[in-house]
């Protein structure tokens, strides 16, 4: 255990580890220190200088977020001399940045316009205007680049190298002209299209793609059906858009504000995960009774992992569980099983689903299997950040809404869907329904807390009846490997070092999802908390006791795995080049953007 120091910051004593930064000490006693570059999450770089202070008995200012902490330091936050260089510092960023706020997506959302406010930037740059030579990459079906906003502070560069490790970011040129780009644009690099760079950039630089006009239209539409789901996370993040602490949950209060926008029908991507659960499960026990050679099965509901494990290890891709995402199911039920039901033709309804996650914009278009309904099965995906806009947009007042209640029968939902949008919560809902269906008993214990928390892989050994399944959870990217390399070394000794195995692209899974309010792991952490306590007071917790589930079963689908749960609930994967596009197996190419030039 690293010792304390003590140093003095501002006149006021502290104490801290002397691991500890300048910057980590200050906030330890209330001095906010102002930074850009800087993300409590990644790897310190000391780029833009924003943070300098002085230290007595030194010529040169240091950056607070790199400089570590010493005995005896007597440190100066703002002196004139501090509050000078900062303001240089800035100035300099801002004389090459674009001046478009107005039109921009993210004003009042951007760090460097809330420095600029915050350092008292009201007057004219003392220095030149003149805009980087960037470009500008919408190549993606999920995601943009405006190089001209990039500060160069490279956090996208990191979380998608270091923490991803998909490497489809760089920073090209050199000095004042340097940017972060895609390579060698986003829909022929390995970008997945998690999204975890627009959660990092601090400006507009990189930013999702755009669909809440399509939400508009088809609201505004009199001919059209418009029926919305809500992700099992975005109840959890979508107050904070509104100035609700972190792990606020405002379920309820969407469903109102969702009628409130003029949506008809109201249903909850959570019954869809309870039908994910119902098939997955269903696959596991199979596999495992069955066909042991195709063990351990891999979670398919990330549509970035799906993308990953396309592009750079298609070698599991018999491993991979052919169950659709929770919302791909729910949204060729509405359009085949509701819509017969209600006597509504599939074709007059418009799927909208509101995510966490800006890879689904790719998902609702990846292969033949997203339209099995014979129409596109969801017609729209809209992030967390997205839905905010449209609400406000409409000046509804989110935070006082009366509670509103999802429509059945696809709106009810188990404890189990709803934690899917945790890390480690589709392991623990599967192993739920899988446990009584291999014992054929009740599970007196239904909280499995070993695979639960933010530690990168979590491994477990799990007792169903007189067997012992060993599952691996792991969520961002970059922690994939240690498992995958875990089973390619099993598979060469013939010994299984898992049974089932969840991955989640993002950092915390859902919850931290790329198309989130911004906000880090700390926030992740509240967010997940929230489900959880959500989920402790649902009337029934897992997915097979859903009594709107079975009723599907009982009157559609007939039973998990059967002939017409396979034809519209199941999908197929494909082996595909790194660096060579998004090559969809659909007939709807047309609905792609293609590289410009």
């Amino acid at each position: 255990m690293n010792k304390e120091i003590g140093l003095t910051i501002d006149g006021q004593k502290v104490r801290i580890s002397e691991d500890n930064t300048i910057l980590a000490a200050a906030k330890k006693i209330g001095i906010i220190i102002p930074t850009l570059c800087y993300h409590p999450d990644l790897k310190v770089n000391g780029v833009c200088r924003i943070c300098v202070v002085e230290i007595k008995g030194r010529n040169k200012l240091e950056c607070a977020c790199s400089t570590p902490v010493e005995e005896g330091m007597e440190i100066f936050t703002h002196t004139q001399r501090v509050l000078k260089d900062r303001r240089m510092n800035l100035e300099l960023i801002l004389s090459s940045h674009p001046t478009d706020c107005l039109i921009c997506i993210k004003n009042g959302n951007c760090e460097l316009q809330d420095l600029a406010i915050r350092l008292g930037i009201r007057e004219e740059l003392r220095f030149p205007h003149h805009i980087k030579e960037g470009h500008r990459d919408n190549t993606s079906v999920a995601l943009n680049i405006d190089s001209e906003k990039c500060i160069a502070c490279e956090r996208c560069v990191y979380i998608c190298s270091e923490i991803q490790k998909v490497n489809a970011l760089a920073m090209l040129e050199r000095g004042s002209k340097v940017y972060a780009a895609a390579k060698p644009d986003l829909l022929h690099s390995p970008c997945v299209k998690c999204g975890q760079c627009t959660s990092y950039c601090p400006t507009g630089a990189i930013y999702e793609e755009e669909h809440t006009q399509e939400v508009w239209e088809a609201l505004n539409n009199p001919e059209m059906v418009v029926v919305a789901q809500i992700a099992p996370s975005v109840r959890v993040a979508l107050g904070e858009e509104f100035g609700l602490p972190a792990g606020t949950s405002v379920t309820k209060k969407i469903y109102t504000a969702l009628k409130l926008l003029g949506v008809d029908y109201v249903f909850d991507t959570n019954f869809g995960a309870d039908l994910t659960i119902m098939e997955e499960s269903s696959e596991f026990i199979k596999r495992y009774k069955e066909e042991k050679d195709r063990l351990p099965l891999i979670t398919s509901c990330c549509p970035a992992w799906v993308d990953y494990l396309e592009k750079f290890c298609p070698e599991f891709i018999d491993n991979f569980s052919s169950a659709k995402s929770p919302h791909q199911m729910l949204g060729v039920m509405v359009k085949t099983y509701w819509a017969e039901k209600m006597k509504i033709p599939k074709e007059k309804i418009f799927m909208v689903s509101i995510m966490p996650c800006t890879a689904k914009k790719y998902e609702i278009l990846r292969c033949y299997d997203m339209f099995s309904s014979g129409v596109q099965d969801v017609d729209v995906t809209i992030t967390t950040r997205e839905f905010a806009r449209v609400i406000k947009q409409a000046g509804i007042d989110l935070v006082n809404l009366p509670d509103g209640k999802a429509d059945a029968p696809l709106g009810i939902y188990s404890g189990a869907g709803l934690i899917f949008g945790a890390t480690g919560g589709v392991m623990e809902a599967a192993l739920r329904t899988a446990y009584e269906f291999i014992t054929e008993k009740e599970l007196s214990n239904i909280d499995f807390e070993a695979v639960r928390g933010l530690q990168g892989v979590k491994e477990a050994e799990v007792e169903i009846g007189s067997k012992k399944i060993k599952v691996a959870v792991a969520h961002g990217l970059g922690n994939v490997k240690y498992v995958l390399d875990r089973v390619a070394e099993g598979k060469r000794k013939n010994q299984l070092p898992y049974h089932f195995i969840e991955v989640m692209a993002c950092p915390g899974g859902c919850v931290g999802g790329g198309g989130q309010p911004y906000g880090g792991l700390e926030i992740r952490e509240k967010r997940a908390g929230a489900i959880y306590r959500e989920e402790k007071e649902l009337t029934f917790r897992q997915s097979h006791k859903n009594p709107y589930i079975q009723q599907l079963y009982k009157e559609y689908l007939g039973e998990p795995l059967g002939d017409k749960a396979r034809k519209l609930l199941h999908t197929q994967y494909y082996d595909r080049p790194l660096y060579g596009g998004d090559e969809f197996s659909c007939p709807y190419k047309d609905r792609l953007r293609v590289t410009k030039g």
